[in-house]
């Protein structure tokens, strides 16, 4: 009898403390996410794998996760989405398809090679970002041609397949593209990110990964509760700190997923 209790209470303990350690987990890497338009999973996923989580039910678990990301920064910033509607079709009729094909592929793709090719072109945004002194800092109107909106909506294409079958770094990737083309500060970018790929294109491979896998509900909801509140209180501090401090957290948290997607897809290679 008193085994017994006794390894009850040392498995309450152990519950206690991982479901603790997973919302906070979730509520800091999705405060920082929401201050850089992404990189949530660069915590969140390698923590649900560490908890024993395997693979495809952990990535699945972040995209859900992630969509409460995109509504709780939307919520607090949906008042600088209305005037890039027409922007955010565009990102959601090109990238879903995207979305689609990377999820569906996931299963036949060798990650190390996605792993390796995303780190090095965060690492790059990273280097890119810190020395152009004036990037994202002020928002304009900038004039597209049709050769413009063509290589936006491929590279649209692209980071949609991206998202759809790697969790980390996708979001910092269309943050970007948003700056360089429609020359967006980054408060806007970030916004609309949140409302695109955090929303949408993050739901949309959820339900494709979880096909794969049953989802582990009791983590879920810990994910949700965790990422909903950080990327609203992330929101909250990117709109009273402003553009500055959302460049300079976007470029450590582009160096940090760039090492560690690199660092992941070395040690796959070995």
């Amino acid at each position: 009898m008193l085994y017994l209790l006794t390894t009850l209470v040392n498995s309450f303990d152990y519950s206690f403390y991982k479901s603790i350690s997973i919302f906070l987990i979730s509520f800091f890497s999705n405060t920082f996410s929401a201050l850089s338009g992404g990189g949530a999973g660069l915590l969140q996923l390698p923590a649900l794998i560490l908890f024993g989580v395997p693979y495809y039910q952990a990535l699945a678990s972040h995209k859900l996760a992630t969509v409460a990301l995109g509504l709780g920064g939307s919520l607090r910033n949906y008042k600088s989405l209305k005037n890039d509607i027409y922007v955010a079709w565009q990102i959601l009729i090109f990238g879903l398809p995207g979305v689609i094909f990377g999820a569906s592929m996931v299963e036949f793709i060798s990650e190390q090679y996605l792993y390796l090719f995303l780190g090095i072109i965060s690492m790059i945004l990273a280097f890119y970002s810190f020395f152009k002194s004036d990037l994202g800092l002020s928002s304009g109107n900038n004039e597209q041609n049709l050769k413009d909106i063509i290589r936006f909506l491929i590279f649209i294409f692209l980071i949609g397949f991206l998202n759809g079958s790697i969790s980390s770094g996708t979001g910092l990737l269309v943050t970007i593209l948003l700056i360089k083309t429609f020359k967006m500060d980054f408060l806007r970018a970030i916004s609309l990110t949140f409302f695109t790929v955090g929303i949408f294109w993050n739901l949309t491979g959820a339900i494709f990964l979880s096909r794969i896998g049953s989802v582990p509900y009791n983590i879920l909801i810990l994910l949700i509760f965790g990422s909903f509140t950080g990327g609203y209180f992330g929101a909250h501090l990117s709109r009273l700190r402003g553009n500055a401090l959302i460049k300079k957290t976007f470029t450590i948290v582009c160096l940090l997923v760039g090492m560690s997607l690199f660092i992941k897809s070395i040690i796959n290679f070995l």
